[in-house]
């Protein structure tokens, strides 16, 4: 009986996690959609290329707001086990208290090392691909680049002048600067139109004149016409990865040169070592604080519905636990400022979580 009550608890705070987490991330994720379609439309890709780009970027919301919606989660459970006496079911078949805060200690340290594992791989390979996939996109929208009296120069190697757009779609004045190739070449024409579509991507440059540099030799000759071929080209993309972008595997390497990572070897671990070890702290030990939580929401379970001061209770727990994390979030971006502060952030975590169970542990003697 004792395991079918467990089981419908897991079941309940689970089932009201999942729910949430899904349709909290949908909210945060349409928010930011706004400015993941300013970073794709800025290096002029189509919307197949802005979908997955968000899609991906989809797993590092999760991981952000799951400690929040697993506080929120548990609260909602025990409050409704209490309004609803579903707490007495615990009590009567031989579940006292703290068995009940043992099994929700459980489940949160399930959480943690799920929260460990999204962080860690899940989330920053997911931002990896999202670069990647812009990186290795073609542009789909050249002429929502191009502006008319500005160097354009989201392509690597590639810059674009225009000095004027006619009202009929044609260009005047174009500079082009292409060193995509192991030889570079200048091309200015006084007449230009871009054909961007799906069957072909050309700028058709009138009037004009080409300066190749072959192996430090210059060549310059006139044309009446070319075309200059958009279709192969892709954007600017940084292409060392971002600390987000890397596993924890990844950064740990920069503390144990016995990890090898080939993928992240272009990353300078020296330049950054302090944002790497805020990074590890925030993917390793920052998921801690979730038992924390669970400890002290189950100090709802202290008192009953039917007592007098319930609700100043309830709202006292909420607001503490609520206070907790708001501690968690901000004191990690002082972690590593000193060694003091360091082991500051490491201790007091676990001060606050074997102090919270000692007092839990003792007021439910006392009861």
């Amino acid at each position: 009986m004792k395991k079918l009550i467990y089981k419908k608890l897991n079941q309940d705070i689970l089932s009201f996690f999942v729910t949430s987490i899904i349709l909290m991330g949908i909210i945060v994720w349409t928010l930011q959609a706004v400015n993941y379609f300013d970073i794709v439309a800025e290096d002029g890709h189509g919307l197949k290329v802005y979908f997955y780009y968000t899609i991906l970027n989809f797993p590092k919301i999760i991981h952000r707001i799951l400690p929040f919606i697993f506080f929120i989660s548990l609260f909602y459970t025990l409050i409704m086990y209490e309004l609803r006496y579903e707490l007495n079911i615990f009590w009567l078949n031989g579940i006292n208290k703290i068995q009940l805060t043992n099994k929700i200690i459980y489940l949160s340290l399930a959480m943690m090392f799920f929260q460990i594992f999204l962080g860690s791989y899940i989330s920053p390979t997911a931002q990896f691909k999202a670069r990647e996939l812009l990186k290795n996109s073609n542009i789909d929208f050249f002429t929502s680049l191009i502006k008319e009296g500005k160097f354009i120069n989201v392509v690597k190697d590639l810059t674009i002048f225009i000095d004027k757009k006619n009202k009929d779609g044609s260009y005047t004045d174009i500079f082009i600067d292409d060193s995509t190739k192991a030889n570079s070449r200048m091309i200015y024409a006084k007449n230009g139109v871009l054909i961007d579509n799906e069957k072909q991507k050309i700028f058709k440059l009138l009037d004009g004149r080409v300066i190749n540099n072959e192996n430090s030799k210059i060549n310059i000759f006139e044309f009446d016409q070319i075309d200059f071929n958009l279709r192969t080209f892709g954007t600017n993309t940084i292409v060392v990865p971002k600390i987000q972008e890397i596993s924890s595997l990844g950064l740990l390497s920069c503390f144990y040169e016995k990890i090898e990572v080939e993928k992240f070897s272009s990353f300078n671990c020296s330049k950054t070592i302090l944002e790497v070890k805020q990074e590890l702290l925030k993917r390793l030990y920052k998921p801690i604080y979730i038992p924390i939580i669970a400890i002290l929401t189950c100090f709802l379970i202290i008192t009953s519905s039917n007592k007098i001061n319930y609700k100043k209770t309830r709202n006292i727990i909420f607001i503490t636990t609520f206070i907790v994390l708001v501690i968690s979030e901000a004191s990690l971006r002082y972690s590593v400022s000193s060694d003091f502060l360091f082991f500051t952030y490491l201790a007091f975590p676990l001060i606050i979580f074997i102090s919270s169970y000692l007092i839990f542990n003792k007021i439910i003697k006392n009861v």
